[in-house]
């Protein structure tokens, strides 16, 4: 079998210890690539470790200002470089005006958002001083469209559209990268609070496993350097949107 062209490069995976990132984190290391695995479970994230090599774990809550810097400056201490930043921590809260917790709402604006804007520009100022490297992010059917009882979530899966396609433009004649993932319906513990799972509401039965968004990651990733991928969506086939 060919060699991928991410053998050897170094990749930091926010949200590792659950669901899209610890599926991410398989097959990155499958292709031969150093991982950061950064989540707040260092249970999930040491039991993750185990089963693959070269790995590096870092307890912590992304929410806080000060882990993204720690996160790059792990990586370039642990494996003396820094190529992909696959950021994808993230929670789910959803409900109707009436039902909602507010301060739920709040820390998803933290996770979601801020954290992940926070990630997002730390990468990418490393990138730029390096010279190469590709950010990407997870936002989610719902930043592209919203549906009653989603709106805090679609909003900052919104703000993470927009800043996706600001960055992708003012690094357009440079080597960073920036893609987006926009997952529709995958079963994972993202959901597990939800009185009715969203493959049920949707009556979709056969929803998106992590497996089936790491393969188009490494896809996206695999790309030659003249060749970039802004947006993918990826949805079950049941999915009508």
């Amino acid at each position: 079998m060919p060699t991928s062209p991410l053998n050897q490069q170094v990749a930091i995976i926010t949200g590792a210890s659950s669901g899209i990132g610890a599926g991410v984190a398989e097959e990155l290391n499958a292709a031969g690539m150093k991982l950061v695995l950064t989540a707040r479970r260092a249970d999930r994230l040491n039991a993750l470790a185990a089963d693959l090599t070269d790995c590096e774990v870092v307890a912590a809550d992304i929410a806080d200002a000060e882990t993204p810097q720690k996160l790059v400056d792990r990586a370039i201490e642990k494996f003396g470089r820094l190529d992909v930043v696959f950021n994808s921590a993230g929670v789910m809260f959803s409900g109707t005006i009436d039902e909602v917790d507010i301060d739920e709402m709040c820390r998803m604006v933290r996770v979601n958002a801020e954290a992940a804007v926070r990630m997002a520009y730390t990468a990418v100022k490393h990138f730029q001083q390096v010279g190469s490297g590709h950010l990407v992010n997870v936002s989610s059917i719902l930043g592209t469209k919203v549906r009653p009882g989603a709106g805090v979530y679609a909003g900052t899966k919104h703000a993470i559209e927009a800043l996706s396609e600001a960055f992708r433009m003012e690094l357009a004649k440079t080597n960073v990268k920036v893609s987006l993932i926009e997952p529709g319906v995958v079963d994972t513990e993202l959901q597990s609070h939800f009185l009715v799972h969203p493959k049920e509401m949707l009556g979709i039965k056969q929803p998106l496993q992590s497996a089936d968004i790491a393969r188009c990651v490494r896809f996206v990733l695999e790309q030659p350097s003249h060749v970039r991928i802004p947006v993918m969506m990826v949805i079950p086939g049941e999915q009508a949107m």
